[in-house]
């Protein structure tokens, strides 16, 4: 039994060398533990082209940035190929030999997916130790592949073909997008949901293995994910993107010879194509929500109508909003009596409700994209601060990133005081306005804007044994001197909130030894592990760490 995957209708040849060129990484890796290969380049006689281009290629072999989802993947390669032949590849100095050509088919058995949700296999046995990556497949099926480019000691792949799929895992019937196996958004609609959310599961706890550099005895089980209470229809926002008309087709429309009111065959609008740098034409997306998906259309068909005026690409914009907020906020309003409309502008407001709680913002500010998990993640964060196991909690609470207020104003009603910090100026007159706006007491919560480094100089005065901090920082997580003031302020309670596991671990390892280090006795202890799917059918998972001192 095989399953095929549909082919694009772009011709591969003519498009795969640009589209699939080597891409390098800008920012080298810190090497401290890690042998470089020699990167100078051999002197050359002659005005040999072919030499000098190969030669220079090889001087720009950059090992990943720490913590990348290039990182990511090449600790998922090392452990699958031991570190033995990891080290031996390196000592001989063949990592980046490739054996396999471009464009080159081969059949292979998955062995694991990787934390981005590739599938990851070993190289026939015939050819050298490598491993090939490749989207849309699960452990145990085997595959056919076709090699588009070669890094350090992986290839990447298009699946042409499940040869023999492990049919206790796959079930295509399960997928609801007619994309799926073209588009990049997606990565395991056609896995049941319990099956993500373990997978997810095993991305946390390998994030901790590989990045906190904690004892493992330390780090507790993981706990479940989290579900989101939608699988599908639950993403507010969508960002689809198109190109502008390139030079020959607006020459041959603007001599008659092109049907202006037609839409151009190289038109696409939507999202990035797997594997390519090309756009993938997207007419709906079930992960949206019903009410993105009405407005997707006219908004096609009025870039089509006028695509001829467009001199540069657009990424567009389009997030569910409250049409109106309520004239008495106290009260929740019926699902029915409670319109949604789409917003398109950068600079209109946006407005969500959580739980009976309402948040006003600009469209283009961060506000998190499924709205039907919030409730369960702020009430676990609650939790986590306020344990039933203990008769009495913090009194004042300490937000950084906070953004337009989420965990601030949800949890306000359970401490005497909030303070919540955001590095953008906009975003904290958002957050200040969402206080009022839900009726809070003056003085209740104060948004500061500020650099998170320098959080902790603002609430000198919060009691640090009866103070709680949220940290929600962006991908890159949080910097030393922000976890240096953390250590010196000494909370009583850390939950930190992260849309990137692999950071986060790299974080809570060094609080925790900076915490042993000049703590005078006292630790931080990493109390609990566990992951909310924030992003049902894609590999994204979201993190939440409680650290506890005692």
């Amino acid at each position: 039994m095989s399953t095929r995957v549909r082919s694009p209708t772009i011709d591969l040849e003519i498009l795969a060398p640009v589209e699939k060129k080597i891409r390098l990484e800008e920012n080298p890796m810190d090497e401290s533990n890690v042998t470089k290969e020699d990167t100078s380049i051999p002197v050359v006689s002659g005005p040999s082209k072919k030499v000098s281009k190969s030669a220079k290629r090889k001087q720009k072999r950059i090992l990943p940035e720490p913590y990348s989802s290039e990182d990511v993947l090449w600790r998922d390669i090392v452990a699958l190929l031991g570190d033995d032949t990891v080290d031996h590849a390196l000592q001989q100095g063949t990592e980046w030999d490739s054996p396999f050509d471009f464009r080159e088919e081969v059949e292979v058995e998955v062995s694991t997916l990787s934390s981005n949700g590739d599938a990851l296999a070993h190289s026939p046995a015939s050819s050298a130790p490598w491993v090939i990556v490749a989207p849309f497949a699960l452990p145990g099926e085997r595959i056919r592949v076709r090699v588009y480019r070669s890094s350090r000691l992986h290839s990447f792949a298009d699946l042409l073909e499940v040869v023999s799929p492990n049919l206790d895992l796959r079930d295509n019937s399960r997928a609801k997008c007619r994309y799926f196996g073209q588009c990049s958004g997606c990565q395991y609609q056609m896995l049941s949901y319990d099956t993500q959310l373990g997978i997810k599961r095993n991305v946390v706890i390998k994030a901790y293995e590989n990045f906190s550099n904690l004892p493992k005895e330390t780090i507790p089980d993981v706990l479940p994910t989290i579900a989101s209470p939608l699988q599908y229809g639950y993403r507010t926002k969508i960002t689809p993107h198109f190109e502008a008309p390139p030079k020959k087709a607006r020459k041959e429309a603007e001599s008659g010879s092109a049907n202006s009111t037609d839409k151009p065959s190289w038109l696409k609008i939507g999202f990035n194509e797997i594997g390519k740098r090309t756009v993938l034409d997207i007419e709906e997306c079930p992960i949206a929500t019903p009410v993105l998906n009405a407005a997707l259309g006219p908004i096609r068909e009025d870039i089509i109508k006028n695509i001829w005026g467009y001199k540069k690409g657009v990424s567009l914009l389009l997030r569910d909003s409250i049409e109106y907020l309520p004239s008495d906020t106290s009260s929740t309003p019926s699902p029915e009596d409670e319109k949604h409309i789409c917003i398109t502008n950068h600079k209109a407001t946006v407005r969500e409700r959580v739980d009976s709680t309402y948040f006003e913002f600009p469209g283009h500010s961060f506000f998190q994209n499924n709205n039907s998990v919030l409730v369960p993640l702020t009430s676990y964060v609650k939790e986590a601060i306020f344990p039933s196991s203990k008769s009495s909690g913090p009194t004042h609470l300490v937000d950084a990133y906070c953004g337009s207020g989420l965990f601030s104003l949800m949890l306000a009603p359970h401490f005497d005081t909030v303070a919540g910090i955001e590095l953008s100026a906009e975003s904290i007159k958002s957050a200040t306005a969402n206080a009022i706006i839900n009726g809070l007491p003056q003085g209740k919560c104060s948004f500061l804007a500020g650099d998170a480094a320098n959080i902790f100089s603002t609430v000198s005065h919060f009691p640090p044994d009866k103070t709680a901090l949220i940290i929600d920082p962006p991908r890159k997580g949080s910097d030393e001197p922000f976890i240096e003031q953390l250590v010196r302020f000494a909370c009583s309670t850390v939950v930190y909130v992260s849309c990137n596991v692999h950071t986060q671990a790299r974080d809570i390892g060094m609080i925790i030894e900076r915490m042993e280090q000049k703590g005078g006795g006292r630790k931080y202890v990493l109390e609990s592990l566990r992951g909310f799917d924030l992003f049902p059918q894609t590999a994204h998972v979201e993190s939440v760490a409680v650290l506890r001192l005692v």
